[in-house]
């Protein structure tokens, strides 16, 4: 069972910066989750919420700033006792990085309560410049995203992300559109659910996995990859097995 880092390692790291993404690295996860939004001049950008407020110094909509503008803010407020300040990275440098790392790249399309305009084809664009076809998922709770990116690459991997209440039938509906992974919180997770993804050939990734108990329980159904703010104490307890 993989183990990706939510937002990076989030629960010890600023979420979506780079600290968070090289211990990531360095503790041996498979794969990093982010988020990506549209600057106000159309560059994209690793933030989770699509406001500043709640993790930065900052206030407002990211979608009316520029990127050098972001670049001012602080993505380390809320840790500012262990790093002063941290910029909001943009997807462009987080994936120079990850070329040279074998992380696949979940990448959340944020285009569920901004509309971006072309967010999917600019953040496909980035992922093909640094060759990191191979080595990344895009998922969004909005589903238009995931189609837009199938439609221009077929062979891009992604996964329909859904809120707690879960989805019946995910397996037939993902195999009907195309998608190759179901990303269901583990409130809504069940042997069902995991058995009818299998019999449609979808993929199973859990979000977002914080305890013992989620993580023993997702590798009994056969979930293919956990998404967890702890990474590290996910990875130490598989081992361990």
């Amino acid at each position: 069972m993989r183990v990706f880092a939510h937002r990076g390692c989030s629960g010890e790291y600023p979420e979506n910066t780079m600290p968070a993404f090289r211990k990531a690295r360095d503790a041996g996860c498979h794969g990093i989750e982010l988020d990506v939004h549209l600057t106000r001049d159309g560059e994209v950008v690793i933030i989770h919420d699509e406001t500043l407020d709640r993790v930065t110094d900052g206030t407002g909509r990211v979608r009316d700033y520029s990127l050098a503008e972001l670049k001012k803010f602080n993505a380390a407020a809320l840790h500012r006792d262990t790093i002063a300040f941290e910029p909001i990275p943009s997807f462009a440098e987080y994936c120079a990085w990850a070329a040279a790392t074998d992380l696949v790249t979940n990448v959340e399309i944020k285009s569920n309560l901004v509309y971006y305009p072309g967010l999917e084809e600019k953040a496909l664009n980035l992922v093909r410049k640094h060759g990191l076809e191979k080595k990344v998922i895009f998922s969004s709770f909005n589903h238009g995203s995931l189609t837009i990116l199938k439609k221009l690459d077929p062979s891009v991997p992604c996964g329909a992300l859904v809120p707690e209440r879960g989805l019946v039938n995910a397996g037939l509906y993902c195999a009907t559109m195309g998608f190759d992974y179901y990303h269901p919180a583990f409130s809504s997770i069940g042997p069902e659910a995991v058995e009818e993804c299998r019999r449609h050939g979808v993929g199973v990734n859990v979000w977002t996995i914080n305890t013992l108990q989620a993580l023993k329980r997702c590798r009994l159904l056969g979930c293919d990859s956990v998404i967890s703010d702890f990474p590290d104490v996910c990875l130490a307890y598989l081992r361990g097995l």
